[in-house]
């Protein structure tokens, strides 16, 4: 059993949820934090059992951002340092893990705690959520890999907008921009966050992650290049139990029983 003091991490049906907790702070990360949410990230990528990840937040909030009051005005820490080892790890973390993983933004997800959801595969909202890139409120610049995230999801110049006046952006709105996958009432978002859990917790795993790398790399890299890595990655994709499932499943007009190998 693991142990969190700043988080809840469960595994039920295939899926792992993360919970960070610290809801009198609205989530805000601080160094623990963050390292344990580290720390869950490579539990998940070694146990077999988990084929989806759902990250949330208790109480009102998604996560709040870095929290300001944690650390000492009087001691300068590096930002440079912390981003290195506290915040960047957790970013690469979610996108090199080889399994879907699922933002449940149920609150308002600021600064640091925006770019963590913006990381994750898929985004689902409750209505009354809100993202903000809060950096420039106190004289910051986007980190945690928003300035990747956002101008690939909305463009240049929204995303311009959206990181120098620290616009607050409302789950609807972030949804008609495609920032989002779904947003939903407060009241349906376990029901819309099962949607995707239970379709990936049945799905074909290594497939699944494959086609994560492959999206990955498709940003930084030409057709040509691309065509090549497609190639690759179809030859692994080929030599899996859950191919010869599927294939095996449609001569047999069955459904198919993937179990992520």
């Amino acid at each position: 059993m693991n142990t969190f003091q700043h988080l809840v991490y469960s595994v039920d049906s295939g899926v792992a949820t993360i919970t960070l907790n610290r809801p009198e702070v609205y989530n805000a990360l601080n160094d623990q934090l963050t390292f344990e949410l580290q720390d869950a990230l490579k539990l998940v990528a070694k146990d077999d059992r988990v084929r989806a990840v759902v990250i949330t937040g208790s109480g009102k909030a998604f996560c709040s951002g870095q929290d300001l009051k944690a650390s000492s005005p009087d001691v300068k820490r590096s930002f440079k340092e912390s981003l290195h080892k506290r915040y960047n790890p957790i970013i690469l973390g979610i996108r090199n893990l080889p399994k879907p993983v699922i933002a449940r933004v149920n609150g308002v997800a600021a600064g640091a705690g925006c770019s963590l959801a913006l990381a994750c595969d898929i985004i689902v909202a409750a209505e009354e959520a809100t993202f903000i890139e809060v950096f420039i409120n106190i004289g910051l610049v986007p980190d945690s890999g928003s300035s990747y995230f956002l101008p690939r999801l909305v463009g240049t110049a929204r995303a311009f907008e959206l990181c120098s006046m620290g616009t607050r952006v409302s789950a609807m709105e972030a949804l008609s921009m495609g920032l989002i996958n779904k947003s939903v009432p407060s009241g349906q978002l376990d029901e819309a966050v099962k949607f995707y859990t239970a379709y990936y917790a049945a799905a074909p795993t290594r497939s699944i992650g494959i086609i994560k790398r492959m999206l990955n790399k498709s940003t930084t890299t030409g057709l040509e290049e691309m065509l090549e890595y497609e190639a690759y990655c179809q030859e692994i994709a080929g030599s899996t139990n859950d191919y010869h499932e599927g294939v095996q499943a449609f001569l047999e007009k069955r459904k198919p029983n993937f179990t992520g190998k």
